[in-house]
């Protein structure tokens, strides 16, 4: 007698997914989609953006928000252009400058990124100890554990879960929509603020105008955004994707920065108080006025803020530095595999966070001096970038197309002659 065994029957189509699973595999499909392109952007809202986008609210209330808009598409045409060149070349942005350009121009923007983003790390730190001593946690605690805790992440963890932990450190920037709201704004004037320019004709309007795009489009946000592009190893046929994140991730990281001007102008601007000189300091001056919840808040968001860019940022130094002289690099590497780029990250984070805690430590004069180095970047920085993406030979059927590189030319064009401005009023001394 033969027994066969038959296998059992499945239902016709697709198995239906249970809410909860379906809910799950969203949730996953937004963690996958979600990357270099939300890391970068949101880097950018860090200690040194928040305080800028503060002053602005605190000084001018709603009238810079029209702004917002115009640096909102110049950085989605920024950083689409960085990260196509990353997935069709395989390339950092300071690889490809030293191959295109010769290492003269590489090693020129090499050094100028290391300094500046030094001073970066620095502030960086800083926030982080001013998000938790609004805690009561002493900064001799919360610096040291902060930097231990960042080097491990980028040394002995491994990519994905690097880049994971970045993409969930974007969380707390959730904190910032929240805080406008409790801070109660007049929510008419905001929308009218967005599409009616209000232009006042003083030096402090424009060093803000000019500031706010500075820190909205800085130089390390499109070197780490190519790097990191290359690193997770996406090619042309994730181009389509990759440009929906970095227009979603700008999008968002935008709307925090507006959010931030708004919670600081219904509060600071309507009680007269314009004086914002850090981070930290808005969000103690939000207390009486909008609640103490909306303090907690945008402490919240700046500690998330700062623990970002504080990773971020010496990553895309090393980036750069083993980009411009081809040596081994990548988040998760050995020091045995990649010593330079390991070196590089440790003494950033190292002499970030030594320096953060020194008492008395002049800041503002440090955020001054990084201002005009990237100042000074951002225009040779962005060229690359356009002249690289736009090269027929280097990107192919890939490159930019004739409205866009008008649309890419006219935003590196603006954006660079803003810098230089930043720049000359600031050795100037007004800014």
């Amino acid at each position: 007698m033969n027994f066969t065994l038959s296998r059992p029957r499945l239902p016709r189509g697709r198995p239906r997914l249970r809410p909860r699973n379906r809910f799950t595999l969203k949730i996953l499909a937004l963690l996958a989609f979600l990357g270099p392109g939300i890391v970068a952007a949101n880097a950018g809202n860090d200690a040194g953006g928040i305080a800028t986008y503060a002053s602005v609210g605190a000084r001018y209330g709603n009238d810079l928000l029209w702004m917002m808009v115009l640096i909102t598409i110049s950085l989605i045409v920024v950083q689409e252009m960085a990260a196509r060149m990353g997935a069709v070349t395989g390339k950092g942005l300071a690889e490809l400058i030293r191959e295109q350009y010769g290492p003269r121009w590489s090693l020129i923007s090499t050094f100028a990124v290391l300094f500046a983003n030094l001073g970066i790390v620095i502030s960086e730190f800083v926030g982080i100890g001013a998000a938790l001593s609004l805690a009561h946690v002493p900064v001799q605690i919360s610096v040291p554990i902060a930097a231990v805790m960042i080097w491990l992440l980028v040394v002995r963890g491994s990519y994905k879960l690097a880049e994971r932990i970045f993409v969930a450190m974007t969380i707390p920037f959730f904190a910032y929509p929240i805080a406008a709201i409790l801070a109660h704004p007049h929510w008419a004037s905001v929308g009218k603020a967005v599409v009616a320019p209000s232009i006042h004709l003083n030096g402090a309007y424009l060093v803000l105008f000019i500031a706010t795009v500075g820190t909205t489009i800085t130089p390390f946000m499109q070197l780490y955004l190519q790097s990191a592009v290359v690193e997770r190893g996406l090619g042309p046929e994730d181009i389509p994707a990759e440009r929906a994140e970095v227009t979603v991730a700008s999008l968002f990281a935008n709307a925090v920065a507006c959010f931030i001007i708004i919670a600081t102008g219904a509060t600071l601007f309507l009680h007269g108080d314009h004086t914002v000189n850090s981070a930290a300091d808005a969000a103690k001056a939000l207390a009486p006025l909008a609640g103490r919840y909306a303090e907690a808040l945008f402490a919240v968001g700046l500690l998330g803020a700062s623990l970002l860019a504080a990773a971020i940022i010496p990553v895309t130094a090393a980036y750069v530095i083993a980009e411009t002289f081809g040596l081994e690099k990548g988040i998760a590497r050995r020091p045995r595999e990649a010593p330079v780029f390991v070196a590089t990250l440790t003494v950033l984070v190292l002499v970030g966070a030594v320096v953060a805690m020194i008492p008395g430590v002049p800041v503002i004069k440090l955020l001054i001096f990084v201002q005009v180095i990237n100042g000074a970047l951002l225009p040779v920085t962005l060229f690359f970038v356009w002249r690289l993406s736009r090269n027929a030979e280097l990107m192919g059927e890939y490159k930019n197309g004739r409205v866009f590189d008008l649309v890419a030319a006219a935003t590196v064009l603006v954006t660079g002659a803003l810098s230089v401005v930043l720049v000359g009023l600031t050795l100037a001394g007004k800014a």
